[in-house]
């Protein structure tokens, strides 16, 4: 049987660009690769967040100390998605690539196209596994989203556990149970607040031109209650009895009065709704409350609380996770190893790990930090003084993996189109996942 030989790696690209002939062949050059092993080196590096940039330079010194360079940072600040196509864009002009690069979660399924992510990042995984107890301790479910065939070309920011948040005064005052165990039984009580209090305590996005947030506001309840989006292999494994369901919920939540559905997480209808406490509780990610919550609504600090979120009758777990950004290193660079040295040395080790919760918030990807007693004593003013460690060391052993796809920007186009016809009963929620399975199928030829 003929086996066809492997694309070009400008070929390849030139596809996953959607450039034409002319414009990849005529970049034929490369960044120099004759590999430094020590000295001064000025590392370039790619990222959509002040905080990360912040978090690099001060983690320097410790990264000189431990690591044969003495580093220096050059930093380009880019959007999400541009980060990823000036990436390619200057792998097939063969210069200006970045030595590091931050590839936000929903970004990073393009490097996944091909063998992209083979050409292009280099492979951590010997690198993890020359680490003694490295391998076994950093999450699975935080390596997932990063890894193709048994590699990994990036480490993650964050284990961004789904949690509840609730306005615990408003609880409080309206009589309203804090440790109802189940969705179906909080649902009931949901349907009663708004009927006597014309609030809330769950949100959808239903924002047209960011189909991400309306996504993600199915995606969390899904993952908690067992379902996903792609398997491990890459194949869609939407259309499940555990979608329909959550689905379902969803839907019938916004008739009863229980859900509210918000233009978006973030901007001028759910500050409002939040002031006026026609919102008084979400599921969302740990990261929401410097996010969404602090900057809306600065003033209800101490009025908030976190808690697990209420568990579906019958089954799944207790926790979900959203969002998330993998570091990536340029392979056959000068500076490659300089970077992955960088990387490893501010951003697995122990210390780096607590230095990153406390500094921006992001749950460490390693589990025995999570045991960290400096972290364990942390208390949170915003969420009235709790100690949240406790839970989220709880949560850790329920946060599921998320696999992804390189045509998951397809799945989530046509998902939330009929999530919002869903929505509005247009269609019931079997007809939404079936025709979102059909629609995917087409558009992605597979």
């Amino acid at each position: 049987m003929y086996t066809p030989p492997p694309m070009p790696r400008r070929t390849l690209l030139r596809g996953a660009l959607g450039l034409g002939t002319a414009a990849a062949l005529a970049a034929c050059g490369r960044d120099s690769t004759t590999a430094r092993t020590s000295g001064d080196v000025d590392l370039a590096l790619w990222t959509h967040d002040p905080g990360y940039e912040a978090f690099f330079r001060k983690g320097i010194p410790e990264a000189d100390r431990l690591a044969d360079f003495r580093y220096h940072l050059t930093v380009t600040r880019a959007g999400p998605a541009d980060i990823v196509t000036k990436l390619l864009a200057q792998a097939v002009a063969g210069r200006g690539t970045p030595d590091m690069a931050g590839f936000e979660i929903g970004s990073f399924p393009r490097m996944l196209r091909g063998d992209i992510s083979e050409r292009l990042l280099h492979d951590f995984t010997p690198d993890i596994a020359a680490v003694p107890g490295l391998k076994d301790d950093l999450l699975p479910a935080r390596t997932a989203p990063y890894r193709k065939d048994g590699r990994v070309y990036a480490l993650d920011s964050d284990t961004p556990m789904v949690v509840y948040y609730y306005r615990d005064d408003l609880f409080t005052k309206y009589g309203l149970a804090k440790d109802t165990p189940t969705w179906e039984e909080f649902a009931e009580l949901g349907a009663r607040v708004n009927k006597d209090h014309n609030a809330s305590l769950c949100v959808v996005s239903t924002n047209g031109s960011d189909t991400a947030q309306i996504v993600q506001s199915f995606q969390m309840l899904l993952y908690q209650r067992g379902g996903a989006f792609f398997d491990a292999d890459q194949q869609l494994v939407l259309d499940s009895a555990e979608a329909e369901e959550v689905l379902g919920f969803l839907c019938e939540g916004l008739r009863s009065g229980f859900v509210i559905d918000i233009s978006d997480y973030y901007g001028a209808a759910m500050q409002t709704a939040l002031k006026q406490g026609r919102v008084i509780g979400l599921p969302m990610a740990i990261w929401y409350k410097s996010y969404g919550l602090v900057p809306n609504v600065p003033e209800q600090k101490g009025k908030w609380r976190v808690r697990a979120m209420p568990r579906f009758a019958e089954g799944g777990g207790t926790t979900a996770a959203l969002g998330g950004t993998g570091f990536g290193v340029i392979k056959d660079k000068a500076n490659t190893r300089a970077a992955t040295d960088f990387l490893l040395n501010t951003w697995l080790t122990h210390e780096g790990q607590v230095r990153r919760f406390i500094e921006t918030g992001y749950l460490p990807t390693r589990r025995s930090v999570f045991e960290d007693p400096q972290l364990r004593g942390l208390k949170d003013d915003f969420c009235g003084g709790q100690r949240l460690f406790g839970l989220y060391r709880d949560l850790l052993p329920d946060v599921p993996p998320q696999h992804t796809s390189p045509d998951q920007s397809i799945l989530f186009d046509v998902l939330a189109g009929n999530l919002l016809r869903a929505y509005r009963g247009d269609v019931s929620p079997r007809q939404a996942l079936r025709r979102t399975a059909e629609e995917f199928r087409d558009q992605a030829g597979r």
